[in-house]
């Protein structure tokens, strides 16, 4: 697997947004960075650890949101740094803030060479669940076309996270890539990677969106 050089594409980006910006009401948006504090998630071929990627990758949204697209979109994490969460807090604050959207961020692990990005969302039969449907097939799409990570598919979960958000708002959990890969692991090193990554998440949100 050869992952992709985007600079140029973040370049382009910069320069069509100018020409593109338009005024509505905000959405929120919540971006929750799985794990944290004495729950490390997957460690990595390589030693990373999969709280510190989602984090990262998390905050770089953060910061592009408000960088390159004038904070349109009102985002909040569900953590800013290495502490641990409950499941329940996230799933609270996700419906305190009355948020439009839930997006929660997490590494895969695998015995094997498994690699990719895949988009899980909870099996309810609602309407937030339908809806999520095309919300990870946005974020999918975004982030393995521009980055080179194979499309492993939408997939349904009974995860908590997901359990609870989507019964208030569209609600999906991104695998951003195997840390058990060396590929992809040694993608997550480099800063400018993971701000690729971030990119490539939020344009998926802001097509789902159509902003």
């Amino acid at each position: 697997m050869k992952l992709k050089n985007v600079s140029f594409w973040i370049l382009m980006l910069k320069m069509c947004l100018i020409f593109g910006q338009n005024h509505v009401a905000k959405k929120v948006i919540v971006i929750d960075p799985g794990h944290g504090g004495k729950d490390s998630g997957a460690i990595g071929i390589n030693g990373i650890q999969e709280k510190d990627v989602v984090l990262d990758t998390a905050l770089e949204i953060l910061r592009l949101n408000k960088t390159i697209f004038n904070n349109q979109l009102d985002i909040y994490l569900t953590r800013y740094k290495d502490t641990l969460i409950s499941l329940s807090d996230r799933s609270r604050l996700t419906k305190g803030i009355k948020a439009d959207v839930f997006l929660s961020l997490h590494c895969n692990a695998s015995r094997n060479t498994s690699k990719g990005i895949e988009v899980y969302l909870h099996n309810s039969d609602n309407l937030n669940t339908k809806q999520s449907i095309s919300f990870g097939l946005s974020v999918l799409n975004e982030s393995t076309r521009k980055l080179g990570f194979k499309k492993r598919g939408v997939k349904f979960a009974n995860f908590k996270v997901l359990r609870e958000a989507s019964a208030f708002c569209h609600a999906i959990l991104v695998e951003v890539g195997f840390v058990t890969n060396s590929d992809e692991a040694d993608f997550f090193l480099k800063p400018e990677n993971i701000r690729a990554m971030a990119l490539a998440v939020l344009m998926g949100l802001y097509n789902y969106l159509n902003i």
